[in-house]
């Protein structure tokens, strides 16, 4: 009886898993935290020291703020001194001196919203559009130069400039003509603060936004090109669109700073324009606190602005949720 040899099919080759290198790739989901220490750990000691500065410089200061709830006395300290509610709230909210500084701040950080925070945008796509590299650099130097610079400089050159014996008054009085004096006068306040602004931190700030135009797929460009786009139809359908995403998180963190407009520039200028236009809720926490030694109200104003930007992040990131935007972050 001959046996008959029955012919097997191969099994088809399997992929073999690509080799992992220690130290690459994902762990899964269902990774240990052990194996994730072991994946991670030189990544996250390398975060140690920044998380020791935020602990010590920030999260710890922040406890302070218990002292809005009290009627702190430095000589009694936090655990001695009385608890005394939202009497300092009471107090605030009563306050017009408090309420004109709110007023102030939230008319200084619109007018910056609205001609400070383009500046920077559209100077980013000037400095992008220069051909030559070598004299892109030493634009890019020119304009973030001034950021370097001290308030106390800035508010120095702008009255040299500006102020009743600066030099256009002196070439005005040469001509014959009344000098102008805009640096003591109340009606040129913003439009000083304002140019102070952009004239300082307008090119620090294109940093980010030359990054994000970097960032474009210039095959874009020379597409649009050749279908007969201009230079503004190209900066309109790929320059701002690619810009779009930078410009909303921007925003959004503009809004939620948007009671935080500065203390140096309005400290320095307080007295010369006087404290019913230039008095904010930066130099109305310092005269509370350092001046007249109310501690308690300076944590108090100090409280709110920290809680009011906190809620204008949260709707503003909302609403660029809505928009189909990214925004700060998004749940997963």
């Amino acid at each position: 009886m001959t046996e008959r040899a029955t012919a097997v099919a191969p099994a088809p080759d399997r992929p073999s898993p690509p080799a992992r290198r220690r130290g690459t790739g994902r762990p899964g989901r269902g990774a240990s935290l052990r194996a994730r220490w072991r994946r991670d750990r030189s990544l996250l000691l390398m975060t140690v020291p920044a998380i020791g500065l935020l602990a010590v410089f920030h999260y710890v200061p922040t406890l302070g703020n218990i002292i809005a709830f009290q009627q702190y006395n430095p000589w009694d300290g936090v655990v001695g001194s009385p608890w005394v509610g939202l009497y300092q709230f009471e107090r605030l909210f009563t306050d017009p001196r408090f309420w004109n500084a709110v007023g102030n701040t939230l008319v200084i950080a619109s007018v910056q919203l609205v001609f400070f925070f383009p500046v920077p945008i559209a100077l980013a796509i000037l400095l992008d559009s220069v051909l030559s590299r070598r004299m892109r650099l030493v634009l890019q130097s020119i304009v973030y130069m001034p950021h370097f610079f001290s308030w106390v400089l800035v508010v120095t050159l702008f009255q040299q400039i500006l102020g009743g014996a600066g030099l256009i008054s002196q070439s005005l009085r040469g001509a014959g003509y009344a000098p102008l004096d805009m640096m003591t006068n109340p009606d040129a306040f913003l439009m000083v603060v304002t140019s102070q602004m952009v004239w300082k931190d307008a090119g620090w700030g294109t940093i980010i936004f030359l990054a994000a135009l970097a960032a474009i797929d210039q095959n874009l460009y020379e597409s649009a090109a050749v279908d007969g786009a201009g230079r503004w139809r190209r900066m309109w359908h790929i320059t701002l669109p690619g810009l779009r995403p930078v410009i909303v998180l921007l925003l959004i963190l503009k809004l939620g700073d948007i009671l935080n407009v500065g203390f140096e520039q309005f400290y320095l200028q307080r007295d010369a324009f006087g404290s019913g236009v230039s008095e904010v809720l930066d130099t109305y926490v310092y005269h509370q606190t350092l001046v007249t030694g109310n501690f308690s109200a300076g944590a108090a104003a100090g409280l709110i602005k920290g809680v009011v930007g906190l809620v204008l992040i949260l709707i503003a990131n909302k609403m660029a949720h809505l928009m189909g935007e990214h925004g700060v972050y998004r749940r997963s």
